[in-house]
């Protein structure tokens, strides 16, 4: 497989293709490991057919009204390294009215010129989810289209099935290593730019990168975090708070994802970086001083280098 390949966005249309379209159906939040199978198997029936693989999503579509596991554009970056060449993003607010029959000939025959359709067996289309799996099935054999439909994917002694909720509740509480695990080493992240905070970090000893998090993405269990950065091709390893910094944010409203770095004072403000949540150490707390604070930041720091090390991340300090 192709892990350097960079997938093509496209929003609503896509160009026409006479040799047609492997396309893996679905939303896809948090591209777990139900996910990846499919998408997988799309990759692959592609490249052995001699056609395009694509995976359709939607936008305006949260199930949740938590916030996305995965945006667009982290979708994409996850797609690229599975090898897909097409990603296309349709608006669920200009389809959600549309017969799920009309969704089959408008969007699957017109748009896609789909030649395989792969999805789960939960995945859901037209007006007030009327069409299903078994309707796919009978217009796939209707139109001369291959249709494979999966099955759930089972985790754990307990055989729970894999799904987007499940990441979510995961994430909610914390439990950052079981969402890896559930999304076959993905760990949750955020990425952005990186924003000037208070510098009270920087006065305590301790400089950090501050992300703001995006409105529209899921929000983790605040707390503090054993977490790795991605700038350019590095990585990086430290501690992340995420949340409402209690102690020295007095409004209390904008939640950011701040960052100390383990042996760095680099200047990048303005650089775009990732943050991928590897561990929990802590719940958020309040403190009754900057001195407080600072000791709690040691400790977290001793923390998350004794879990690295014993992780075999990365060698003791």
């Amino acid at each position: 497989m192709n892990n350097t390949i960079t997938t093509v966005c496209y929003l609503d249309t896509l160009p026409y293709l006479h040799k047609g379209r492997a396309v893996a159906l679905g939303f896809f939040d948090g591209i777990h490991a139900g996910h990846q199978q499919i998408i997988r198997q799309t990759v692959k029936t592609a490249a052995l057919e001699g056609m395009t693989s694509t995976v359709m999503t939607f936008t305006n579509f949260n199930k949740s009204e938590e916030g996305l596991l995965t945006t667009i554009e982290e979708k994409r970056e996850l797609l690229s390294a599975l090898g897909v060449d097409e990603l296309l993003v349709l608006d669920f607010k200009q389809i959600k009215d549309m017969a799920a029959e009309d969704f089959l000939n408008e969007i699957i025959m017109m748009k896609l010129s789909s030649r395989v359709m792969l999805a789960g067996t939960d995945f859901r289309f037209g007006k007030d989810a009327a069409g299903d799996a078994d309707l796919l099935k009978r217009f796939g054999e209707e139109k001369g289209i291959e249709v494979r439909v999966f099955e759930d994917k089972l985790y754990g002694d307990e055989k729970r099935r894999l799904s987007s909720t499940w990441l979510r509740e995961a994430a909610s509480q914390g439990d950052v290593e079981l969402y890896g695990k559930l999304c076959g080493g993905k760990n949750f992240s955020y990425g952005g730019i990186v924003v000037h905070g208070n510098r009270l970090g920087r006065q305590l000893g301790f400089p950090t990168a501050n992300l703001v998090i995006p409105e529209e993405k899921f929000k983790v269990r605040r707390g503090v975090y054993v977490s790795r950065v991605l700038l350019g091709g590095r990585k990086l390893y430290g501690v992340t708070n995420v949340g409402l910094k209690p102690t020295v944010n007095e409004s209390g409203e904008e939640q950011t994802a701040e960052t100390f770095i383990f042996d760095f004072d680099e200047d990048i403000y303005g650089a775009r970086i990732k943050v991928e949540l590897l561990r929990f150490l802590r719940p958020e707390c309040k403190f009754d001083s900057v001195d407080e604070l600072a000791a709690a930041v040691e400790h977290d720091k001793e923390s998350a280098k004794t879990w690295l090390s014993k992780s075999g991340i990365i060698f003791p300090v």
